[in-house]
């Protein structure tokens, strides 16, 4: 799991895919990789992440790409690779993890 901000202004680039709009970073949200994304079948959906000895329950509201990037609509990054899941701040707080520590986990998840 990587982190990401989804607020205007944030790392995430511009508004979410599901709902063209940004979301606070203090709500449980997520993006998902391409292929779990699933051309926005996923949208509005709630998972369960387990990481670091807890769970969160979060919404899926954007899409990690994993086919394009290094272009304005996605901030300048490259693609995301694979099986990522992109987690708001509340995500990473609600799994304990320091902010320091942040940016890298492997986790778990399924549909909640």
């Amino acid at each position: 799991m990587l982190t990401t901000s989804f607020q205007r202004g944030g790392d995430g680039g511009g508004p979410s895919k599901c709902d063209e709009h940004y979301h606070s970073d203090d709500r449980p949200v997520v993006a998902l990789s391409t292929g779990w994304f699933n051309g926005r079948c996923m949208c509005g959906h709630f998972i369960t992440i387990n990481g670091n000895g807890r769970s969160v329950r979060a919404q899926v509201v954007d899409e990690c790409d994993s086919t394009t990037g290094c272009d304005k609509e996605h901030d300048y990054q490259p693609p995301c690779f694979n099986h990522i899941v992109d987690g708001s701040r509340a995500v990473w707080r609600a799994l304990g993890v320091p902010k320091d520590n942040r940016g890298d986990l492997h986790i778990t998840w399924s549909y909640s």
